[in-house]
């Protein structure tokens, strides 16, 4: 026998004399046989991307990795709980597209036999969860897998969970109202605290939330004004600060959102970033105190985005015109663009009630 052998055995339970509980073995049989050596559980496997390609031997031999997958799923199970409280409804909606929408990002593409035509796997449910907003339902989510087909790091994979919801007849105070007690909800439940040490950060969920402005954040940071800047100024300050790029398919846009990850790693949170310009989000409802920006939110804590909602943009020619901005970045090379959907646009004609939305992944 060996060290990773399963058996099976019969016989009488015992104690010794130090009262350790023991089994008299009668019968032994050999269920399953280990062809392989498990390595060492003192040293484990220290080669990071062995750990990852052979993740069933990291979790055999590293139970704070074992623990991490359970209170994995009691974090999903809080968020269901939390919203189904609420009288949130869970749906599904569909994985395979015609045309990809809902976020910026370039996606996979897969072909469909039975109808001999290429589809798009989802890179979010938004439009089709705000089908259901159409439809008459007020309270709708959805916990499934999304598809982006970019770079990966240790933020970003490729496949992933995701949660959306939508709620009917509420704006994005109201979500950020509702994000806040979600969010201590779900580590109550999950870590049992509200304070933890995140990287350098000490981070405390139960305070008070800040509230951060957008323009102001870059503007701190970096001296450039976003709604004043241009595309040269803006390369220009990323080559200053040593931020990596994507020079393909390069405009304002993604500029100014490098500029953003730039500034964001210095926020420790918990917070709320609001105050976006309209063309860095082509789904959200204008404020309608400054039509330049929209009513977006976004969830900062320990310099990384755990989430971000909106009012949604219920106005079926603003949204076409937006749409209709994205694909002109499309046809100038920007790959994450988001594509034209006329389909929903038409479903926002039958008229969509006031919403708010809100995502987050893992």
């Amino acid at each position: 026998l060996d060290i990773g052998d399963f058996i099976s055995v019969q016989g009488t339970i015992f104690k010794t004399k130090a009262g350790q509980k023991s089994l008299k073995v009668n019968d032994l049989t050999l269920a399953s046989k280990s062809l392989r050596p498990i390595p060492s559980q003192w040293y484990g496997i220290q080669d990071e991307e062995e750990k990852l390609r052979k993740r069933y031997l990291d979790i055999l031999l590293n139970p704070e990795i074992k623990d991490m997958f359970k209170k994995r799923a009691k974090f999903w199970n809080s968020i269901r709980e939390f919203l189904i409280e609420r009288d949130f409804i869970e749906v599904e909606t569909p994985a395979l597209e015609n045309t990809p929408g809902g976020a910026e990002a370039r996606p996979f593409i897969t072909h469909h036999n039975a109808l001999d035509l290429d589809v798009y796997l989802r890179i979010s449910p938004e439009l089709w969860l705000k089908r259901l907003m159409v439809a008459g339902y007020q309270k709708v989510f959805e916990i499934g897998r999304i598809f982006r087909n970019e770079g990966m790091d240790a933020e970003h994979l490729q496949d992933y969970t995701q949660m959306e919801f939508y709620w009917a007849y509420a704006d994005y105070n109201d979500g950020m109202k509702m994000v806040e007690e979600m969010f201590k909800f779900i580590a109550q439940e999950t870590f049992g605290k509200l304070k933890f040490k995140i990287k350098d950060f000490d981070i405390d969920l139960g305070k008070k939330w800040e509230i951060y402005d957008f323009t102001e954040i870059i503007k701190q940071r970096t001296n450039i004004d976003i709604a004043k800047t241009d595309v040269k100024e803006v390369e220009a300050k990323l080559r200053e600060l040593g931020v990596e790029y994507d020079s393909h398919g390069f405009n304002l846009n993604r500029g100014i959102d490098n500029l953003w990850k730039f500034c964001r790693k210095n926020i420790a949170g918990p917070c709320f970033l609001i105050n976006f310009p309209v063309m860095m989000e082509p789904l959200a409802k204008r404020s309608s105190k400054d039509k330049n920006i929209v009513e977006r939110f976004q969830v900062i804590v320990a310099g990384s985005e755990l989430g971000k909602g909106f009012s949604e943009l219920n106005d079926p020619i603003d949204q076409l015109g937006r749409f209709n901005d994205q694909a002109k970045l499309r046809e100038a090379g920007d790959e994450e663009a988001q594509m034209k959907d006329e389909d929903f646009v038409e479903a926002l004609e039958y008229g969509m009630p006031p919403t708010c939305g809100f995502g987050m992944s893992e």
